[in-house]
């Protein structure tokens, strides 16, 4: 099988998990024997374009001829069995899909964020979710509250090249949806559930997992979407050293938060941005991994590293993360049954859980309140050492490079034509 993979690569300056994620998907299926022709663009470019090609990027998110002209000649040279599309953003385009289906090759898109409909990508603003554009047929709102690069031209731009290429999402052969939620979001965007496939992403299995450590680890950019002001807030409401340590790994505009609450307290340690063997210490060392997103957060990479450790994950109740930590499906209410778990009640007993409060396969989800939170803080680090297997199970089952490249491999296989 040939597979051209087409990615728009996020700039370097700016840390990206969609970046990390292709670069693993790539290796993994030349790992399974499948032939892959990069297509890959990246914003880093951009400076060192000559005046002629900058002169014509306010048009790139919508057609980039040069980008079809590569491909065009890609195609009809190596006549590829499928275009696999990641982010075509700005330098790609949309038309690659166009272009694709001119050749007579199928298209599968990966949907890592939802710039179908919003033109910064993550239904956020203003420290608030916003799905002020879905429905329209120009985001105007995009525009207004400049929420593509902080710019009304570029929001403009953005919010009329996803009018003019409604059309060419709804004509992708096949869309991967990376969690239950960007399914929904699909739906709504009007695909039917026959071109719709949930398929997560996966990290590398790092092994048998450690003996649980202590305390939480909160690991994202430190920007107001991720919910650090949330975490900061709950864990104030519970004294210096009751819930062990917090760790707080990352970099972004809301550092001065943690650094002042690692100053303050010394359940707070500030570890900064950091490399594959930081996480990996830093993850070892933890007994909970949280999730604070205050946004419809697509699929937090760090909560699959998270269970491949065998940590379970206290998260918020938003976007991808209840199909994560498998808290998507019908629950029973807080206080029966499975919402049940063993705490540190004297003798030992079962305790319901506050209300909010939902415990998944892998972890616990609540609502994004630093009420809700709070009150989950105690529960999570009492009911870690009985999910620490189940989190391992779930990676297993769901997120583990073989079966998420067999996955991959099935999902192509279903759109080549005979």
């Amino acid at each position: 099988m040939r597979i051209v993979v087409a990615h728009n690569r996020y700039r370097e300056a700016q840390p990206s998990g969609e970046n990390t994620i292709v670069d693993s998907e790539i290796a993994q299926l030349t790992d399974a024997g499948v032939e892959v022709l990069p297509f890959i663009r990246s914003s880093d470019e951009i400076p060192s374009m000559s005046k002629a090609a900058k002169a014509l990027l306010p048009i790139s998110p919508i057609w980039a001829p040069r980008a079809q002209e590569d491909l065009s000649r890609l195609l009809t040279t190596h006549r590829p069995d499928v275009l696999h599309l990641h982010n075509p953003y700005p330098l790609i385009s949309p038309w690659v899909v166009r272009t694709a289906h001119r050749h007579g090759v199928p298209v599968v898109q990966t949907v890592h964020n939802y710039r179908q409909v919003c033109s910064s990508g993550i239904y956020f603003r203003d420290g608030m979710i916003c799905q002020d554009c879905k429905g329209r047929a120009l985001g105007v709102p995009a525009v207004v509250h400049r929420c593509y690069r902080n710019s009304r031209a570029q929001s403009a731009l953005m919010a009329t090249t996803l009018a003019v290429h409604r059309g060419t999402w709804r004509s992708v052969d096949r869309f991967i949806a990376l969690t239950s939620a960007i399914a929904d979001h699909l739906r709504d965007y009007g695909i039917p559930d026959e071109r719709i496939v949930v398929k997560p992403n996966s990290v590398p299995d790092p092994g048998r997992p450690a003996p649980l450590g202590d305390g939480f680890l909160y690991m994202a950019r430190l920007t107001p979407e991720k919910g650090l002001g949330l975490l900061l807030e709950a864990w104030r409401r519970h004294p210096v050293g009751t819930l062990g340590t917090l760790r707080v790994a990352g970099d972004g505009e809301l550092r001065p938060l943690v650094e002042a609450a690692a100053a303050e307290r010394a359940d707070v340690v500030y570890l900064g941005q950091l490399d594959r063997a930081g996480v990996r210490a830093a993850v070892e060392a933890s007994a909970v991994v949280i999730a604070a997103s205050m946004w419809h957060d697509v699929l937090p990479t760090v909560i699959i590293e998270a269970l491949a450790s065998g940590r379970p994950v206290l998260g918020t109740a938003l976007g991808g993360i209840p199909f994560l930590v498998g808290a998507d499906g019908p629950r029973e209410p807080a206080g029966t049954g499975s919402a049940e778990i063993a705490s540190a009640v004297p003798g030992g007993g079962l305790a319901p859980l506050p209300a909010g409060v939902v415990t998944g396969t892998a972890g616990w989800v609540v609502p994004p309140e630093p009420a809700a939170m709070a009150a989950a803080l105690p529960v999570a680090r009492a009911g870690a050492a009985a999910l620490s297997q189940p989190a391992r199970l779930r990676y297993e089952q769901t997120f583990h490079p073989d079966v998420v490249t067999k996955r991959l491999l099935d999902i192509y296989a279903s759109v080549t034509r005979p």
